[in-house]
């Protein structure tokens, strides 16, 4: 492994606004130093190891940057330069491809897209003097993903541990006309203080997101165990065996669900995809999904019954608005 991620390295862990402090409690619960929360973000320390168990457990993290460069840059000459001074080579070779993303809140860099033309011509021209060969740019499926946060003050580099949003958990083949986003939904359970302990019902599941992820939460099932790959598995630096480590330790802690997690839907075809999406997940033997209208519905269990749903809102499936969310007092 090289030096630059020996021992313990800051990271980043990018989030929806105000999932923060649900976000902070996670990495604190999974043993991160340095934790701060941020607006969007919460930072931390942690080693490679740390890197692989945050992208694998936690739920409500969009994606896991690791800065590696810092710097200030008073105008595009000055960009181009830090940039192509940088040891790119050290993270990866001429024959891999990559993509950049960037963001910016400087008057003097105001068009994220020419920011991260000028980052990839100072690569790539690194790479050409360096090596005599240039990498290639894939923006849909790169080896290597870099991140280019623009401030008012200085540029930071980061490369993207995760790849692809941490959000595409893999388990989800079908979705309905608006499926909710797997992180949104995970942090809405937390919020709503879901441990597992009590009975579960989404009345109005859709495609079984929120299913999924309550199962996932009361089993204790790493957040991205389904995930096909992850960026930081085309760095240099990986070691596959210690992610064999923290993966088999992840799964060490996974539960059997004590109470009955029960989802409703009306429409046949949102009941056939969410059993398609449970299934896809290993989830069968703990989610019961039924065709009912949650209208003419009564409570069927014993005892205390948690609900989360996500009701339609007028933005993409019409409804009679005020007639729609009384039915829905009425009925609880």
């Amino acid at each position: 492994m090289d030096a630059a991620f020996t021992g313990n390295f800051k990271m980043v862990a990018k989030t929806m606004f105000g999932f923060e402090p649900l976000l902070e409690q996670e990495l604190s619960q999974l043993g991160a130093g340095s934790i701060k929360r941020g607006v969007r973000l919460v930072s931390f320390e942690g080693d490679l190891g740390f890197l692989y168990k945050a992208n694998l457990n936690l739920r409500t993290a969009i994606r896991i940057l690791v800065p590696v460069h810092r710097f200030r840059a008073r105008d595009e000459q000055d960009l181009y330069g830090q940039v192509n001074r940088f040891p790119w080579e050290l993270y990866f070779g001429p024959d891999q491809t990559f993509a950049i993303d960037s963001v910016s809140v400087s008057p003097k860099f105001k068009h994220s897209l020419y920011l991260s033309q000028k980052v990839k011509d100072a690569i790539v021209d690194r790479y050409r003097t360096t090596s005599g060969k240039r990498p290639s740019i894939d923006t849909k499926d790169p080896d290597i993903r870099i991140h280019v946060h623009m401030g008012e003050r200085s540029c930071t580099l980061s490369f993207d541990s995760s790849g692809g949003s941490l959000h595409l958990r893999g388990y989800r083949s079908a979705t309905n006309i608006a499926p909710i986003n797997e992180v949104l939904a995970a942090g809405l359970l937390l919020h709503s203080g879901w441990d597992g302990r009590h009975h579960f019902l989404d009345p109005m599941c859709g495609s079984g997101t929120l299913l999924i992820e309550a199962a996932m939460i009361a089993c204790r099932i790493p957040a991205n165990i389904h995930r096909k790959a992850f960026g930081f598995q085309r760095w240099k630096q990986d070691e596959a065996e210690l992610f064999e480590t923290i993966y088999t330790a992840s799964m060490k802690r996974v539960q059997d669900a004590t109470y009955s997690i029960t989802g409703y839907d009306k429409a046949p075809s949102a009941v056939e995809k969410a059993r398609q999406n449970v299934e896809n997940a290993g989830l069968s033997d703990y989610i019961r999904i039924e065709q009912r209208d949650f209208f003419t519905s009564e409570k069927t269990v014993k005892g205390p019954l948690h609900m989360v749903f996500n009701p339609p809102y007028g933005e993409r499936l019409r409804i009679g608005m005020l007639d729609f969310y009384k039915k829905i007092g009425d009925t609880l």
